[in-house]
């Protein structure tokens, strides 16, 4: 408990001057209206938070949740359950929530358009609430069966709420903050992952007394969601585009702008909407088959398959090994993990504030091929440490120059650039097939990796510096820059790139837009 205090007065000394500093420059030049900072919190903390939490929470209390399941199956059978029917089940259990957040990816657009951005997060607490309260029990009620419910739940509340949160604060937001606010779900992400490092710490939670609360801790962010959230705005796109309320668009702008004179942004609003209006809905099928929308569509689906199959996951599965050959003791493996965790956190929150400084290609770029890097290194340094004393030295640098280098690029922009470069129309579509990408990939490595390691071993990183590699080349040669522009100018840019004509046909999504030179706020 002293190490996590310490630990937590260490990163307020750093990050808070900085977040005053640097919150201050984007205040005065964005005007950053604190209902729009606040909508931004408590949308991030209450869906994006459980998010991160949701995907560490059951690392550290594996142990004592495994003998859970085995002393429940004597109870019932008089018999201790054989090793492999135990493997099998803790399989499914981590492997449901990466099922569920694929089954979420689905639901996203039926539920943004039926229930609106703001709706959707709110109808999706619960699962998590109702799950939380399963897993709390489930010891008490001697069912495992709880637990494997409950983390599909959890998982299908993860796939909603990684797709609808950036898509409401992208859609929130002014074309000057778009950015910095769209990377703050993937702050929040890893912000979860490091709280449930702390509280799953042995002498916290992560024991035979406190695993049941350290699993039901999820439903606190979901409550505050519920009771908060209905006080903030609705998506004011949402409200012109797609339920025709101008008056309803207006005074949301109003109030997350901070003046009344919103006419210039209802404009182009209203632009984007007459452009769209040809298409009307589209489906997850149309969009495959719409020309204009080719390039838009592959983009989204490399990055975010390059997000998860760059080896992020396999990077955490191979640190604690990496920790230990370095000298680690096996007690203190998960501190080290938590420092990790916390610099992952530190270059998020750095991400925030230089997004609309370097722009998103930039930091794609220098991501993905940071990330390469490491991965190149560490296999060399792994193939070596049993020969060369100082390899494993190496090979943690490599670990945590991988971890910054995801943090820069690979794990925040891919969500926003799924906001930036659709319409209203096609937005939820993109961001299913966007999610399913995202779950599918993420599941296959989780699922293929251990057998990977044991034919490869120490070359198993090869893979993913080849994936990294490949997805720099692509977003070198094909993704635009797409900051400070609004929807419309961007689409334009993949206009040229999708070579459609200036006329589209009448199926098409995009038409010729007149030009503007109007700016949004």
């Amino acid at each position: 408990m002293l190490l996590t205090g310490k630990l937590w007065e260490m990163l307020a000394y750093i990050l808070l001057p900085l977040l005053y500093l640097l919150v201050r420059k984007h205040i005065n030049r964005a005007r950053l209206t604190l209902l729009l900072a606040l909508a931004t919190l408590i949308a991030s903390f209450g869906s994006s938070f459980q998010y991160g939490y949701n995907v560490a929470v059951v690392n550290s209390p594996s142990e004592f949740m495994k003998q859970f399941y085995n002393d429940t199956y004597s109870d019932r059978t008089g018999e201790l359950i054989d090793t492999f029917a135990l493997t099998l089940l803790w399989s499914v259990t981590v492997s449901m929530f990466p099922f569920g957040g694929f089954i979420g990816s689905l639901l996203v657009g039926p539920l943004v358009n039926n229930l609106g951005r703001k709706g959707t997060l709110l109808f999706n607490n619960i699962f998590s609430i109702v799950p939380a309260i399963f897993m709390g029990c489930s010891r008490i009620a001697k069912a495992f069966e709880l637990i494997i419910i409950s983390r599909f739940l959890v998982g299908i509340c993860a796939g909603v709420s990684s797709n609808v949160v950036p898509m409401y604060l992208g859609e929130l937001a002014s074309k000057n903050l778009r950015g910095a606010l769209g990377v703050v779900p993937q702050l929040f992400i890893t912000i979860g992952i490091l709280v449930a490092q702390l509280f799953g710490l042995r002498n916290v939670l992560a024991n035979e007394e406190g695993w049941p609360i350290l699993l039901a801790l999820t439903a606190v962010p979901a409550v505050l969601q519920v009771l908060l959230l209905p006080f903030f705005p609705e998506s004011p796109r949402y409200l012109l585009i797609q339920k025709k309320n101008e008056e309803a668009a207006r005074n949301a702008l109003r109030r997350v702008r901070g003046w009344d004179d919103v006419d210039e942004e209802v404009e182009e609003i209203r632009r984007e909407d007459e452009a769209e209006r040809a298409a009307g809905f589209i489906s997850v099928w149309k969009l495959f088959r719409l020309k204009s929308l080719r390039w838009q569509l592959i983009s989204i689906i490399t990055l975010m398959a390059g997000q998860q199959l760059s080896g992020v996951n396999a990077i955490y599965y191979y640190a604690d090994q990496i920790y230990l050959s370095a000298g680690v003791e096996a007690n203190d493996v998960q501190y080290v993990t938590a420092g990790t965790g916390a610099v992952n956190v530190f270059m998020t929150l750095c991400t925030v504030f230089v997004v609309e400084l370097w722009g998103r290609r930039r930091l794609l770029l220098l991501g993905f091929f940071t990330c390469f890097m490491a991965c190149a290194v560490l296999t060399v340094a792994l193939a070596l440490q049993d020969t060369v004393s100082w390899m494993p030295y190496i090979s943690i640098a490599c670990i945590i120059i991988y971890v910054i280098g995801h943090a820069v690029g690979p794990s925040p922009i891919p969500a926003l650039i799924i906001t930036e470069i659709f319409l209203q129309s096609s937005r939820p579509a993109a961001f299913m097939i966007g999610g399913s990408v995202h779950w599918l990939s993420n599941f296959t490595v989780g699922l293929v990796f251990p057998f990977i390691q044991v034919g490869l071993g120490a070359y198993s990183f090869i893979i993913f510096a080849i994936i990294c590699l490949l997805t720099t080349i692509y977003t070198f040669l094909i993704i635009p820059e797409t900051k400070s522009k609004t929807f419309i100018e961007i689409n334009q840019i993949f206009t040229n790139l999708n070579k459609v004509s200036g006329i589209y046909p009448e199926k098409e999504e995009l038409k010729t837009f007149p030009s503007d030179t109007s700016k949004q706020q």
